[in-house]
């Protein structure tokens, strides 16, 4: 009995760690200066209704490459563009880059009618967006126990069945959270994002949901293309534009994912937020642009 009461303390104190932010004055200064782009756009989205649509298409095209591009998409960002606009492949690039294109525009479309319905989130709102991502998905390439790499079914929307994990530059394996531990994570997971939203800033709650999301691992794939789809939806949710992860920041992002990965969740909290707010300036540009 003891033994058991020293591991659920054990294993609390280690969930604390992932959770937990420092406020710093450097992130702080951070959401300021959000914030105040953020009451900028919105003081002059209404006078410019006509081109906010615009606006709205350019981002969803934007963050679309972008996400993908972080996973290994070979699409150029016209690419993306002219496939999502006009349908239109290109010969010698993968068919599932262009499925992966269209089933994250079409998780984006999900996203905004989600906020319209005012639905709350939870770890099925998840499963949903998974089956959107992985829709057309029939297999996910994994490494097995051998290290080989081998094809397994494809379970869209599904939590995984088999354990996950990844090769690091240095060489370790990184393994994420086992299959039978999942459903409780991801419980934990949104109770916490729940409590949060009444306490804590909604730039770092973003970034937190996103970490724990990606540490989790809760499916087969479409894992950090889900964690940024949640990112984002807290942020819309709460009034905010979305913070679009660039290509170019790649190496920093898995960088200080993995800082939070040794318990230090300030760096990757900071890039999320200089993320939104390189977003906003673009948004404000655009704006600004249209009324002259």
């Amino acid at each position: 009995m003891i033994l058991e009461y020293n591991l659920i303390l054990c294993r609390l104190c280690t969930m604390a760690q992932f959770y937990n932010v420092e406020e710093t004055s450097s992130l702080l200064q951070l959401i300021d200066e959000i914030d105040a782009m953020q009451a900028k756009i919105n003081s002059r989205k209404p006078l410019q209704e006509a081109i906010w649509a615009t606006i709205q298409e350019k981002l969803r095209i934007e963050w679309t490459y972008d996400s993908n591009a972080l996973e290994g998409s070979t699409l150029t960002k016209g690419e993306t563009y002219f496939f999502l606009r006009e349908g239109l492949t290109v010969e010698g690039k993968p068919f599932k880059d262009f499925l992966d294109a269209r089933n994250h525009a079409e998780a984006i479309e999900y996203l905004y009618q989600i906020i319209k319905d005012e639905r709350p989130l939870t770890p099925g709102l998840m499963k949903e967006f998974n089956k959107l991502l992985l829709s057309g998905v029939t297999h996910t390439e994994a490494i097995d126990a051998m290290g080989q790499r081998v094809k397994k079914p494809a379970n869209p929307g599904e939590y995984k069945r088999l354990p996950n994990h990844v090769l690091q530059p240095d060489g370790t394996i990184h393994r994420y959270t086992e299959p039978l531990h999942v459903p409780a994570e991801m419980d934990e997971l949104f109770q916490w994002i729940q409590a949060a939203l009444a306490r804590r800033p909604p730039v770092i709650i973003s970034a937190v949901a996103h970490y724990n999301f990606v540490r989790i691992h809760p499916f087969d794939d479409g894992n950090g293309r889900g964690a940024r789809i949640l990112m984002n939806l807290i942020l819309i949710k709460n009034q905010y534009s979305p913070a679009i992860i660039r290509k170019e920041e790649r190496r920093a992002y898995l960088e200080t994912l993995g800082w939070a990965d040794a318990g230090n969740l300030g760096p990757f909290a900071e890039l999320i937020a200089r993320s939104l707010l390189s977003t906003q300036q673009i948004i404000w540009q655009d704006l600004n642009e249209n009324a002259k």
